[in-house]
């Protein structure tokens, strides 16, 4: 008798074709870049289709290679946060596990919100030269997510292992999308322990 096995397939919601479309390339800095994905976590929320998380994967000249978005109540997938979303579609864009393609290409990761444990380790593996963080992990466990369990200094862990960390850009923006989705009666998705 065969075996019915399941199968995952991710595909970005529709409206994001749309969104991304409308912003410049090569997005000119840091900041326009954080903006477009604290406002990718924005239009999530509106949608009602995610926790209130953007993420975007980028080329050092500000090209974007892959957005994502918290896809974990849509998809009924816990591992389906922005930031893993964003790094599995550029490395199926890229055709490769390793984002640096051997240290030949420098990728940046930006984030509406710092990673939590699980992302944090899959941003360790990806090959991403530079981690680009909006709110603080502060600002996510304030409106009650669990962001799990943290090195002392993520960011010094991250910077042993090539990766360059900037913290806190457009914080107040970032962290007042979290207050939108918790006034908007969004779902705070913790496992039951």
């Amino acid at each position: 008798m065969p075996v019915n096995l399941p199968e995952l397939h991710v595909s970005l919601p529709g409206w994001i074709a749309p969104f991304v479309a409308r912003y410049p390339e090569p997005l000119p800095d840091m900041e326009a870049r954080m903006k477009m994905v604290i406002a990718l976590s924005m239009e999530n929320v509106r949608n009602g289709l995610g926790g209130p998380f953007g993420a975007a994967v980028f080329d050092e000249e500000g090209r974007l290679v892959a957005p994502g978005v918290n896809m974990v109540t849509l998809a009924n997938n816990s591992v389906l946060h922005a930031e893993i979303v964003a790094l599995m579609l550029a490395q199926k864009k890229r055709g490769n596990y390793d984002l640096s393609d051997g240290a030949n290409r420098r990728l940046e990761l930006y984030t509406s919100t710092e990673p939590c444990a699980m992302c944090f380790g899959a941003i360790c593996w990806s090959g991403i030269s530079r981690l680009v963080c909006g709110a603080s992990s502060e600002d996510a466990e304030a409106i009650g997510f669990d962001e799990g369990p943290r090195y002392p200094d993520r960011a010094a862990e991250l910077t042993s292992r090539g990766i360059d960390v900037v913290l806190e850009v457009c914080r107040a923006e970032a962290a007042a999308v979290h207050r939108r989705y918790v006034a908007a009666g969004g779902i705070i998705y913790n496992a039951a322990l």
